[in-house]
């Protein structure tokens, strides 16, 4: 292989691209070696198993993801802002197109909310960590380098274009050869793995760890959406990981799985991935139902409305996520039958989704509300996703949908749903918790108007695009002409506004690193009702001293009105905690340059990667590491400590 194939050469903004990788890169080495922080970096975050770090490292990849992925976005919309621009030509606009889709659904949403969980779940449950701490790793490192690996695709070997999709014939090797969709199918396989297991050590540690007294029934409601969505990932998951090993056979080997020729099922993708892909949706937006529950029953300083009504919401919606997946494709010929099945469904799902609006509105009815910035995230939320939800239940109308289906009416409808439904939530849910996590809160100024901005540029965006639907344009144009120009270019504008609202959430975090006190009490909003903010700020290694016994799903409302803490003398144990490891980080690393040559068909090198892989497996099956306690005395020290100034 030519060195010019090896690496993307010919394109501008390609060129920058290496450059920015390269001095982000050498900043990086430069810093981390000038200040002696290679063994920190090592004994303090490569080697963790502790999932409160790890929550905090899957949402600094989010956030790196997301500026990736906006500035995709912004690439494509200066793109569309004019007629006839020749910013992206038609290849390089579907490579962006493609990376900013996955990018977004997979390494930003994903991680993001799975590290909310992470910090989260155990705290609210009174669990000490997750059920398998080294799993927990293992997950992180491999969505980590998952990510990584589809990243480096734009300048190493080229991006893939068929669509975040991926549709077959399209990507398959006659019509899309070389690495690019190589590199799709690989790097999500391997971020696959984590957030399986993932789903499975969630299940578990919600099932098997919760503090005394806390029935399922008295769990929090964001642990309750953790649960349903662990169930949907379990289920869900499977199904793409299938589909995309089979296409990389087809592919690297040559099978006729989804192939035109040799008898292959083309639409067989389609339904695997949409299979696994309407279940997904559920997956990023479920969680986000729990953190706005979260925040609107605190801020508005009462008991969520209708509890056992919400669980059961989400349980329904979560079943019926997974037979809604013909409803991506209405207008592929399945016949008028199998469509209204499917229509019946889609519009069935809305039913549970009203349901949980309105009894965030009957929170909000009649209470004291305290605008903080995560309430005002939340509050954007209702009528901006009931926007998208109404517009979805026109999508999902079989007729209607002919008319709808391959126009950016579809495309504003998802970001409507998706933006509304799970960034804000992210931003929410991150302010939310960002004192409990770093020990310090956000600059409010700063934050309302990130939050503004976003929200202003987000609707100017989005909205004009309902329009451009309904007057005739396509999507995945990567030109228009003269007749949707004004749309186009007000939406373009609000994709500028937006990423303004970010990068000023950017440099809120920067300033109040540095401006912001760091002597918090344990419930720092003063308005908390679960169980995390009856842990000192910052939390204890250990998360709980002694374990409260639990007596409703407000858990420390009911702890305020009896005087007691997570923290009593006369209870006092040693606490068993796990030693740090460096295995999950080598191990996926070795993944990750074994899936890397597989992308380019080096089955030698790929082999001794697979040999490397099984070598790490075997040690860790004979790896009888008891883990270490932690003494009363030291519990006590670490207590007081922390605990001065609740106690002032």
């Amino acid at each position: 292989m030519q060195l010019d194939e090896f690496f993307v050469t010919g394109e501008p903004l390609i060129y920058i691209g290496m450059a920015a990788i390269v001095l982000v890169s050498g900043t990086i080495l430069f810093v981390l070696t000038y200040f002696k922080k290679w063994k920190w970096l090592w004994a303090e975050w490569l080697t963790t198993v502790d999932h409160k770090k790890i929550g905090v490292m899957y949402i600094l990849l989010s956030l790196a993801m997301m500026f990736r992925a906006g500035v995709d976005a912004m690439m494509m919309r200066l793109q569309l802002a004019f007629p006839d621009m020749n910013f992206l030509n038609s290849q390089h606009y579907s490579e962006v197109f493609t990376t900013h889709g996955t990018i977004m659904i997979l390494f930003v949403a994903m991680p993001f909310l799975i590290g909310l969980m992470n910090y989260v779940v155990p705290l609210q449950i009174g669990a000490r960590d997750f059920a398998f701490p080294f799993v927990n790793a293992l997950s992180f490192w491999s969505t980590f380098f998952g990510a990584m690996l589809f990243n480096i695709s734009f300048v190493i070997g080229g991006a893939p274009d068929a669509g975040w999709t991926n549709y077959a014939p399209l990507a398959g090797s006659e019509l899309s050869p070389g690495p690019g969709i190589n590199y799709y199918l690989l790097g999500l396989q391997l971020s696959g793995i984590g957030t399986l297991a993932t789903g499975i050590n969630l299940m578990v540690t919600i099932l098997r760890m919760r503090a005394p007294g806390m029935s399922l029934f008295k769990m929090p409601i964001f642990t309750w959406s953790t649960l349903i969505t662990s169930f949907i990932i379990i289920f869900a998951f499977p199904i793409l990981t299938v589909a995309l090993a089979l296409m990389t056979i087809d592919r690297i080997f040559g099978s006729h799985i989804f192939t035109l020729t040799g008898e292959g099922l083309p639409m067989m993708w389609a339904n695997l991935f949409w299979m696994w892909g309407h279940p997904e949706v559920y997956i990023v937006i479920l969680p986000a139902f729990g953190i706005f529950s979260e925040i609107i029953s605190a801020f508005a300083q009462k008991q969520l409305f209708g509890y056992k009504t919400m669980v059961w919401a989400i349980i329904l919606i979560a079943g019926l996520s997974f037979v809604v997946w013909v409803h991506h494709f209405f207008t592929m010929g399945a016949g008028a039958f199998v469509n209204s099945i499917f229509s019946i469904t889609t519009m069935a799902i809305a039913i549970p989704t009203g349901v949980k609006i309105f009894n965030w509105l009957a929170t909000i009815y009649k209470s004291k509300i305290i605008f903080g910035t995560p309430m005002m995230w939340s509050l954007a939320f209702i009528p901006s996703f009931t926007i998208g939800g109404v517009t979805g239940v026109m999508l999902g109308m079989a007729a209607a949908d002919y008319q709808f289906h391959n126009s950016y009416f579809l495309v504003s409808h998802f970001h409507y749903v998706l933006i509304p439904g799970t960034i804000f939530a992210c931003f929410a849910g991150l302010i939310y918790w960002f004192p409990k996590m770093f020990g310090f809160q956000l600059n409010r100024k700063l934050n309302i108007w990130a939050f503004w901005l976003f929200l202003i540029g987000f609707h100017v965006t989005f909205f004009p695009q309902y329009f451009l639907g309904l007057d005739g344009m396509a999507r995945r144009l990567f030109t228009i002409g003269p007749e949707w120009f004004t749309l186009n270019f007000i939406s373009t504008a609000g994709a500028f506004v937006m990423g303004a609202g970010f990068a000023v959430f950017v440099y809120c975090i920067v300033y109040s690193y540095f401006k912001s006190t760091r002597d918090l009490p344990g419930d720092v909003w003063g308005v908390g009702r679960t169980l995390e903010w009856a842990t000192p700020t910052p939390v204890p290694k250990y998360n709980f001293a002694t374990l409260p016994d639990v007596k409703s799903h407000d858990a420390l409302i009911d702890m305020k009105e009896d005087g007691e803490t997570t923290f009593d003398e006369d209870k006092l144990e040693s606490i068993h905690m796990p030693n740090y490891t460096g295995q999950p980080f080598i191990m996926t690393a070795i993944m990750f340059f074994a899936s890397f040559f597989l992308v380019f068909e080096w089955i030698t090198l790929a082999s001794i990667g697979l040999i490397g892989i099984i070598v790490m497996m075997y040690v860790r099956s004979f790896d009888y590491d008891g883990g270490y306690h932690i003494g009363v005395d030291e519990i006590s020290k670490i207590e007081n400590s922390l605990r001065g100034h609740d106690n002032e």
